[in-house]
Order: structure tokens, then sequence, then C-alpha cells
């Protein structure tokens, strides 16, 4: 029997993280990592952060409008850091997490950012496997992030990517 496809319409597009259903989905991915993790293992972005000028924040919108999706990326000199990604329950697995990612790695790659750089968490499993299939590589802490038993750091060389598709 096979998998069971959903179909779901949306738009990935650069938003200002201060809109109020943005704010919506920020807090509703703090109080997700709040109850996993302590207070010195969350590493937050604040809307401010995410409003800096070498931040690129984006979001995936139904076509009803609905704000359902996250992500954003802090380009620095030699890497971008991916931050704030986050998918609503109820629309995961149709494909949003890999559209913003691969938005957001053309996006550094394009700006000859030769790294993509993230923190998560252990308790994440299933977005650890995420990465792990997109093609991040586990390393060791980078930043100002300390060595954290309950940190996973990861990256991606955007050098010679070659395009991806969502399958498989």
């Amino acid at each position: 029997m096979g998998k069971l496809e959903t179909m779901l319409d949306y738009t990935i597009e650069v938003t200002n993280p201060g809109e109020p259903s943005v704010v919506t989905l920020i807090e509703e991915l703090d109080a997700y990592l709040t109850a996993l993790y302590p207070a010195e293992s969350n590493h937050l972005a604040s809307i401010e952060m995410l409003c800096q000028p070498h931040v690129r924040f984006l979001t995936a919108r139904t076509e009803e409008g609905e704000r359902i999706a996250c992500a954003s990326c802090f380009l620095y000199d030699s890497y971008a850091e991916l931050k704030r990604m986050y998918v609503r329950p109820a629309f995961r697995g149709n494909g949003v997490a890999f559209a913003l990612l691969s938005h957001l790695e053309e996006f550094a790659g394009s700006r000859g950012i030769p790294y993509l750089r993230l923190e998560t968490g252990i308790y994440q499993a299933e977005a650890l496997r995420f990465y792990e299939k997109c093609g991040y590589e586990y390393r060791g802490s980078f930043g100002s992030y300390p060595d954290d038993v309950l940190s996973r750091f990861m990256e991606k060389s955007l050098q010679n990517a070659q395009p991806r598709t969502n399958e498989g």
C-alpha cells in the first residue's frame, strides 16, 4: 500500500517577523521549546534579532492567508545560521520545511556563504532526521554557543551543492 499524499497549496515569502500572525508562530515555537529544555539550553532569537538587516525571515502562508511555518537565516562572514524553523504540527509532512530550508540555502549560497549551520536539541528527533536527510552533518559548537549536552550542532556545505528534490 502506497503512502497517502496530501496536497497543500502554500506560498513562501519574505515576511516581517513583527507581524501579529508571525509573532503567534514564534510564541508557539517558544512554548514547545521551553517545555522540552531548561532556559540555559534554549537559544531563542527574539523578534528584535529577527528584524536585523543581516537576517532573512521567511514564512509559509496558505491560499487562505494562514501563516503555517517560519524559518530564518542569519548571515555572517564565513557562515549562515538557520534559526526559528517551525511548521505547525497540522501542516507537517507536506514539504513545507523542505521548501523553507531550500529557499534559505539558496539565499545564503547566492551570497557566497560557504556553510549553513544550525543548533537544535536532542529531544527533537524528527528535526534531526530531517536535517540529516537534507545533507546536514554533525559538528562541534560554533559562534557563541556553549558546549551543551542537550544541543546538537549541524552544518551543510553550500558550495557545489547539487540540486535536490523532495524525494527520498
